[in-house]
C-alpha cells in the first residue's frame, strides 16, 4: 500500500475520525461564544442562529462517533 493510498484513507481511519471530532468540537467554542453574546445583547435572531449551529455541531459529533464505532478493528492505516 503506497503512502498516497494511505493518505487518501486517512479520513476513514480512527485517527482521521478523532481529528474530525476535535475540529467539530472546537466549533462548539465559537457557538458558545455566539450564544453568550446573543444573550447579552438580547438578540433573538442571533440566539436562534447560534442554537441551530450548536445543534449541527451535536449532530456532527454524533455522526462521527457512530463512524468511529463502525470502524472498529478494521482501521485503514493499521492494515
Amino acid at each position: 500500500m503506497s503512502a498516497l493510498t494511505k493518505a487518501k484513507g486517512f479520513k476513514k481511519s480512527k485517527s482521521g475520525t478523532y481529528l474530525s471530532m476535535a475540529a467539530t468540537a472546537f466549533g462548539a467554542v465559537g457557538a458558545a461564544k455566539q450564544i453568550k453574546k446573543a444573550r447579552a445583547e438580547s438578540d433573538t435572531l442571533r440566539l436562534v442562529d447560534a442554537v441551530v449551529t450548536a445543534a449541527g455541531i451535536v449532530t456532527g459529533l454524533a455522526l462521527l462517533y457512530r463512524e468511529l464505532k463502525r470502524l472498529g478493528d478494521d482501521d485503514v492505516l493499521l492494515g
